[in-house]
């Protein structure tokens, strides 16, 4: 047998060796992070729950999910130990962005500093203005023969009651 026949082989075999020895120090990291818990620190499962260490067993970990609630989890269950700074700031639902950073206005009108100009042209003008008589000419936004209330509501009357002998005609003729 040449060696050009059993060179697949022993990249397949290379390759399964490297696999299996890369997942074998991820699961030791995980054991060994496990096993390094104590009482206090802030954990998350791997079903993504945050709760803190109040007891630590051989197989098992006593978590307080929620203030006075405990439950029996197993080692395995937890998916990290997470650093008490970390722990508080998800906790507290703290803003991660540091308060030395600068911030980003949203729009551009900001940095041009003509923010009262931006205010202003972001109002929508309705048309009428408060205080405007009534026997003034229609503004911009009103139609200049727009019917008066009493006109439109005598309108609608006159066709409800048209809709209503159609209806009574309608039923005649069957």
């Amino acid at each position: 047998m040449s060696i050009v026949t059993l060179l697949p082989f022993i990249v397949l075999i290379g390759a399964m060796f490297l696999m299996t020895r890369s997942a074998k120090k991820k699961q030791q990291a995980a054991a060994q992070m496990r096993n390094e818990m104590q009482a206090g620190t802030g954990v998350r499962t791997i079903g993504g729950m945050y709760a803190t260490v109040k007891e630590v067993h051989e197989d098992t970990v006593l978590l307080e999910v929620a203030p006075g609630v405990h439950a029996i989890y197993a080692k395995n269950a937890v998916g990290a130990v997470l650093a008490d700074e970390e722990y508080n700031r998800i906790l507290d639902g703290a803003d991660p962005i540091h308060g030395d950073e600068p911030v980003v206005p949203d729009d551009a009108s900001s940095l041009t500093g003509d923010a009262a100009e931006a205010e202003k042209a972001d109002k929508i003008d309705l048309g009428k203005t408060a205080g405007a008589p009534a026997d003034a000419e229609p503004g911009a936004g009103e139609a200049k023969d727009a019917k008066p209330a009493d006109e439109a509501k005598d309108t609608v009357k006159a066709d409800a009651d048209t809709a209503k002998d159609d209806k009574k005609s309608g039923d005649d003729a069957k």
